[in-house]
């Protein structure tokens, strides 16, 4: 078990521990991470090496967005400022991060904790040190809490689709979509997103009677299990692997000579992926999920999804409009942000009463269907779509194939 070096003695104490370390002149029942004029957050995300194209976006949109709300006078008076340690998504360096945040940094919350192999690592001792978490950057299903009951408990607030749930739905649409009675697995073993999505799809499998076939990668050998699959004559492979992945696997089923459809989960729905792939496009079909919602009523941008626009334009010369990571990224700091607008600007600000205020009403935020953490739920976005990878004219970019879904009604029979 992690040693604490900020030891919150008791349930009371948990949520109203004073500010300090910040040169404030006066001590106020805040948490820790909360100044006259500032509330401190944080969080580990890979920004650098291969990995760092996902990162990268990511950090910058969630700066873009906390400037731009700083810039129009902060909340409740105080500007919200980031402290961003780079964990080269490896998990053990990601839980060294993770404690220099909160011991050393003594930042209010953890938003958009990130990578499975990080959040996997800290998560249950996370869960009963209880610090406040926004957002993580990962569908693992370790994340997830149907009844969120204790103190502890209540101050985590996963915002993504889960893995195991989208293995489910991506065996149902396979079927209902394309159509599908075998269904191949090309399951990566580098962290925990394929072992979860297979065990999603066991489960949908055995329901709707349809034949599951699974080859795993292993040591990076992707095209063993490609060669297999494409053997095993199924009618659509799913890929149960992280963004990192997804490009290496489709190129080696396109090596080994595939013509199925292939889906991938919702964490590959990019053009920054799609541009890897899009030699194989004209030979097979490659689908995502996802679950960011751009659109009005109208099929126009949103209004949340345009203010995005405009503003990373002006960031790195606009080269994360179009980025998905980036989106996640904005969405991230902005459900932070929201919640603690919905606080009462007279109550200290603390993390119980940052917990009460998420739990008060539905959670709407303009990029997705909207999120329920009220009666304890911690289950995260529950609503997809099915978009179709696609370049043309040398623009990689996804297309509407399903419209967003509730989980429930994708599943029903």
């Amino acid at each position: 078990m992690k040693k604490y070096l900020v030891l919150l003695l008791g349930v009371a104490m948990l949520f109203t521990v004073a500010a300090c370390g910040r040169d404030d002149d006066e001590e106020q029942e805040h948490s820790q991470g909360v100044t006259d004029t500032t509330i401190y957050i944080g969080n580990t995300a890979v920004t650098s090496g291969g990995a760092g194209f996902v990162g990268q976006p990511f950090i910058a949109a969630m700066e873009a967005y906390l400037n731009m709300i700083n810039e129009d006078g902060g909340v409740f008076g105080r500007d919200i400022e980031l402290v961003h340690r780079d964990d080269g998504f490896d998990g053990d360096q990601g839980e060294i991060n993770t404690w220099r945040l909160i011991d050393e940094d003594e930042v209010f919350a953890l938003v958009g904790h990130f990578g499975t192999p990080t959040v996997s690592t800290t998560i249950d001792d996370l869960n009963e040190h209880g610090i406040l978490r926004v957002y993580y950057g990962t569908g693992t299903t370790t994340v997830r809490n149907a009844n969120a009951t204790s103190a502890t408990e209540r101050t985590s607030f996963p915002v993504q689709p889960l893995y195991e749930v989208e293995g489910e739905l991506m065996v149902k649409r396979a079927i209902a979509t394309l159509g599908a009675e075998r269904i191949g697995l090309f399951e990566t073993t580098n962290d925990d997103v394929g072992r979860e999505i297979r065990a999603g799809m066991e489960r949908a499998a055995t329901e709707h009677g349809v034949e599951l076939v699974v080859y795993q990668e292993v040591g990076f050998d992707f095209n063993t299990p490609a060669t297999a699959l494409v053997a095993a004559d199924v009618d659509v492979i799913i890929v149960g692997g992280n963004q990192f992945m997804v490009p290496g696997a489709i190129l080696a089923l396109d090596e080994a000579g595939n013509e199925a459809p292939v889906m991938v989960s919702y964490v590959a729905a990019d053009a920054s992926v799609v541009a890897q792939v899009a030699a194989v496009l004209d030979n097979f079909d490659v689908y995502a999920n996802a679950w960011v919602n751009l659109f009005d009523e109208h099929d126009d941008f949103s209004d949340e999804y345009q203010l995005f626009r405009d503003t990373m334009a002006t960031v790195q010369d606009g080269a994360y409009v179009e980025n998905n990571f980036a989106v996640a990224g904005w969405i991230a700091a902005m459900i932070f942000v929201e919640g603690l607008k919905r606080m009462d600007p007279n109550e200290a600000i603390t993390w119980e009463n940052y917990v009460n205020a998420m739990e008060s009403d539905l959670f709407e935020y303009g990029m997705g269907s909207p999120i329920d953490y009220r009666d304890g739920q911690r289950l995260g976005t529950q609503t997809l779509s099915l978009l179709q990878m696609r370049f043309e004219d040398e623009i990689p970019y996804l297309e509407l194939v399903e419209p967003f879904e509730h989980i429930d009604d994708i599943l029903a029979d």
